[in-house]
């Protein structure tokens, strides 16, 4: 099994190096004229990038000192953001590249003029024979292994018409990866959005309607996103006057040790009905059982495959699918096995692909998060593959599920196409 994790591991480095290196090639090889110091500033970072990438990565996941963690996170994390897109403009580069090199081609090339040729060949002086070589005339080319054919430069100063081009080309592509990138991280920062969403019910009671559910999740406090990330989310959450909140998964990736400080003005959730929590699958990668003592000590009730019953519908719990690994996996049996179906049922489960279940067992609607939207488009290809929805509410049979982008990020601060949310679920009835 060691052997097998090694070669993936083996493989992926290689698959990274390579990109990196086809991405080198285009920002920095061929924009530059030569070795020089240029090249060399170009080659460190994309040396010390991957470097810092796989070093945060690692950090993290090993659980290394938080002072380590929290100082390779940000060059690191930004960095895996910078490299996607700068690969997506290079590679959108490629299409434009020989457009520009016909353009500067048909600018650069002298037009001989039918008027003229006879003139300029009247007055040419005519060769002397003798040992001095004759002077090359204007229109001659160069004929060199970057510009073959193309004409000479007008001076040895000005760069090969290939230089303009790759010049052109990879500023274009620079500046779109670091404007998606920064915007993306400005996103994130800025603390997510409230979204609302009515969602009707057929077993809920009349006098149920328009009771507000704020559904919180994915806020990955961590080596990025600390206290002030989780302030934001609270005054955020409190705003919306929510009369029950849920915090579906995925609060932290860390330690109670190190991230119990940034997760403490989580105390500070307000509803009329109280707030309730569910884990995700970085829970179990943090710790969950600590964590879920200290989401109970900040004023949170865990439901642990639990389910409460409310005034106007019941509320249920299950654990992630990532807590099997640890023999604390989702029981729906245990969570809905013997509710009164009469009265409608509201679930918190923090992956989408468990709304499978929930249709089994009769759930009228299910809240979760864990796709981020894909948080990096194109991202969400990926997600849409390994989740039956990415975002928004859908339905499935009787069944109805939203799932919520989430209001923060994991690994990279940044977004790209799936603006961070806290949604505002308002239940009505049919």
């Amino acid at each position: 099994m060691v052997i097998v994790f090694a070669l993936v591991a083996l493989a992926v480095l290689a698959v990274v190096a390579a990109l990196h290196r086809y991405v080198w090639r285009r920002l920095v090889r061929d924009t530059t004229a030569g070795p020089g110091p240029a090249r060399r500033a170009g080659t460190a970072v994309f040396v010390a990038g991957p470097v810092l990438m796989i070093a945060a990565l690692v950090a993290e996941r090993a659980g290394a000192p938080f002072w380590l963690q929290r100082t390779l996170a940000w060059p690191g994390f930004l960095w895996m953001a910078l490299a996607l897109y700068l690969l997506l403009a290079v590679v959108a580069g490629e299409a434009v590249r020989p457009v520009l090199r016909r353009l500067s081609l048909r600018r650069g090339r002298p037009v001989p003029s039918p008027v003229a040729a006879p003139a300029r060949a009247a007055t040419a002086p005519a060769a002397v024979p003798g040992p001095e070589r004759a002077e090359a005339p204007e229109e001659a080319t160069a004929q060199g292994p970057d510009d073959p054919g193309e004409p000479a430069a007008a001076s040895p100063l000005a760069p090969s018409r290939r230089l303009f081009v790759s010049r052109v080309v990879g500023g274009a592509a620079a500046t779109a990866a670091v404007a998606t990138v920064g915007y993306g991280t400005y996103g994130v920062l800025r603390g997510p959005r409230v979204k609302r969403v009515t969602v009707p019910l057929a077993r809920l009671p009349r006098a149920a309607r328009g009771f507000r559910i704020a559904v919180v999740s994915d806020i990955h406090l961590g080596p990025v996103l600390g206290r002030d990330f989780a302030r934001k989310v609270v005054d955020t959450v409190n705003g919306t006057q929510p009369d029950l909140i849920a915090v579906v998964g995925d609060l932290v990736d860390g330690s109670v040790k190190d991230l119990g400080p940034a997760a403490a003005p989580l105390a500070g959730l307000r509803a009329r009905h109280g707030a309730y929590f569910v884990t995700g699958n970085h829970e179990y990668f943090s710790g969950a059982e600590q964590w879920v003592e200290e989401v109970r000590e900040l004023g949170m009730r865990p439901l642990e495959n639990a389910r409460t019953e409310l005034p106007y519908f019941d509320l249920a719990g299950v654990n992630d699918l990532q807590g099997e690994s640890e023999g604390h996996g989702p029981d729906f049996h245990r969570a809905l096995g013997d509710r009164d179906t009469a009265r409608a049922c509201v679930l918190l489960a923090h992956q989408p692909v468990q709304i499978h279940e929930a249709v089994r067992y009769g759930v009228d609607l299910q809240l979760s998060g864990h796709t981020h939207g894909g948080q990096l488009w194109p991202g969400n290809l990926v997600a849409a593959a390994a989740n039956p929805t990415v975002a928004g509410l859908e339905r499935y049979g009787d069944t109805q599920l939203y799932v919520s982008r989430g209001a923060g990020a994991w690994g990279p601060p940044t977004r790209v196409g799936a603006p961070s949310d806290i949604t505002v679920i308002e239940l009505a009835t049919l």
